[in-house]
């Protein structure tokens, strides 16, 4: 047994070395070793951007990029406010449903092609073009007609977003949003160049076809290895951006992602599980707050999930508190419910501390609810379960973890199995997986972004789960124009989410991170993306 420990522990140095001797070898050097004079980041992407293309690219790989490749009527500030960006100024009517933006003189695209409010207008109507397959399609039902041409009830033509002339967008909501500018601002809501688009179905693949119109441009796509922007010569606030060049990579493994901080290849990194006790300690660390959480989604449509009782027995035989101590160990907050903490109501309280703990780990009560599952299913022992999560280190640990909690609370085994992250997004999202991992990012703060995700029919539901109650809380929330009783709306949601448990949140997301002294300006937003704009290298 020791000899066979020590060939093992051999192979998986071996194995470690290999991917940081590939990792090293693609990366270059980062900014501290930059001798061409050139003020260059460069950071870690973690995996393939999903895409380029705004309504396609709805993930945290997609919108690192895009974000800084893209502008939209609006951009969140270094406060993440919603400011001016490529609308300079806009009105509001009387009863805030109708919006005018005025865009600003002079704005291009990358290729030296105006941008107009028709390309705004085509980009809002090809997210919600049902042909578009947008999972973010969603975030745009509050403009009048959009849920009705989304869900195939209603006409292009009948969504209320036109453009008035080149500079000029006019969007008429189905009932007042406050966040309707911090909305606007999200990637999903980019426009996209109507007449390149509509030439090139592919143009958003690769480098030399991309078009942008943000702060930088794409110049290089290595897929699954690396890409570059380049600051771009036809922003309109290009006299801001003070980098010339931005390397992402593509290192998936954390600890790799380290030591290539360490040996000077990357300019920022995470702090891998296995160093944070230490690590966290140092001043070198920095942590902020991120919206969003992990989570387990259960399929209902898939035997043994149909059962409230069972999935329940699931949910309260996970202790999230053991998956942060021991896990993940990044001094992420353990999720007890849905919505996460910061998210602040009209009077400035947060969501979460006045909505409370709805989850709680209990493993005596879950065995009794697992029992009562069974009798109700007739079944004389539970059917298989197999839990599947996308391919990386940190994903595997928690899975390892959650299979030897339900092994020791109730007695389950359940299998384990792993799939590639592209593949594994689409096969979750078709409803393929029996219990699997998932992540949720807020696109706006707002505590109805969250809860509207689990909509019957939703993009981003993913369980199979249907609720005409909770529906029409939402709907319902989405209306009242009262802030007080549509705070109290939007907690009666999460409590009836948290009781039929399609879902089990697991940790709250915060950004822990390692940051060389000399780069400065890097905004993190909460919302789940970077700022590169206002970012500096010494």
């Amino acid at each position: 047994m020791i000899k066979r420990g020590w060939i093992v522990s051999v192979f998986l140095l071996s194995m470690i070395m290999l991917v940081g001797c590939t990792a090293n070898e693609q990366a270059g050097k980062g900014s501290a070793s930059n001798t061409s004079g050139e003020k260059v980041l460069t950071l870690n992407n973690e995996d393939e951007p999903t895409s380029f293309d705004p309504p396609i690219g709805f993930n945290n790989v997609s919108w690192q990029g895009l974000n800084n490749l893209m502008e939209g009527l609006t951009r969140l500030d270094e406060k993440h406010e919603p400011s001016p960006a490529m609308a300079e100024k806009w009105e509001i009517s009387d009863d805030g449903k109708t919006y005018t933006f005025h865009l600003r003189d002079g704005i291009k695209w990358s290729n030296g092609d105006p941008v107009l409010a028709s390309d705004f207008e085509y980009a809002w109507k090809r997210l919600l073009d049902p042909k578009t397959g947008s999972s973010a399609a969603f975030l745009a039902y509050m403009i009048d007609g959009g849920e009705a041409f989304n869900s195939g009830k209603g006409k292009k033509e009948d969504v209320k977003v036109s453009a008035v002339n080149d500079k000029t967008l006019k969007v008429t909501l189905a009932f007042p949003q406050k966040s309707f500018l911090n909305i606007v601002a999200n990637p999903a809501f980019f426009p996209v160049n109507q007449k390149l688009v509509e030439k090139d179905p592919n143009w958003a693949k690769n480098a030399k076809t991309f078009v942008g119109n943000g702060p930088f441009k794409l110049t290089e796509w290595k897929h699954d290895e690396s890409f570059t922007m380049k600051k771009s010569e036809t922003y309109w606030d290009q006299q801001e951006v003070k980098l010339d060049q931005v390397k992402w990579l593509m290192i998936s493994d954390r600890n790799t992602d380290y030591q290539m901080f360490q040996s000077g290849d990357l300019d920022t990194a995470f702090v891998p599980a296995e160093r944070s006790e230490d690590l966290l300690k140092s001043k070198d660390v920095q942590i902020e707050d991120q919206a969003g959480l992990f989570f387990y989604r259960l399929n209902v449509n898939m035997e043994p999930f149909q059962n409230k009782n069972i999935r329940k027995a699931f949910q309260m035989a996970i202790n999230p508190q053991d998956i942060v101590d021991y896990v993940t160990k990044n001094g992420e907050k353990p999720a007890r419910a849905f919505v996460s903490p910061g998210i602040l109501d009209i009077d400035g309280e947060d969501f979460r501390e006045a909505g409370g703990d709805l989850v709680t780990y209990d493993p005596d009560e879950a065995a009794k609810l697992l029992e009562k599952g069974l009798k109700e299913e007739n079944y004389s022992k539970l059917p298989p379960v197999t839990l599947t999560y996308s391919t990386k280190p940190e994903n595997k640990k928690k899975a390892e973890a959650i299979q030897q909690q339900l092994k020791e609370t109730l007695g389950v085994d359940i299998k384990l199995a792993n799939m590639e992250a592209n593949v594994f997004a689409e096969d979750q999202k078709a409803l393929k997986f029996q219990f699997s991992q998932s992540s949720f990012l807020a696109d706006y703060a707002d505590p109805i972004n969250f809860l509207e995700s689990f909509q019957t029919g939703n993009a981003m539901n993913r369980t199979g789960w249907t609720n005409e109650k909770y529906d029409q809380m939402i709907k319902k929330a989405r209306r009242e124009a009262d802030e007080q009783k549509r705070s109290g709306i939007l907690h009666d949601a999460e409590k009836l989410l948290m009781e039929e448990a399609p879902i089990i949140p697991i940790h709250f997301y915060n950004q822990v991170y390692l940051q060389k002294e000399g780069v400065k300006g890097i905004v993190r937003h909460p919302v789940g993306y970077i700022e590169l704009k206002w970012a500096q290298v010494d």
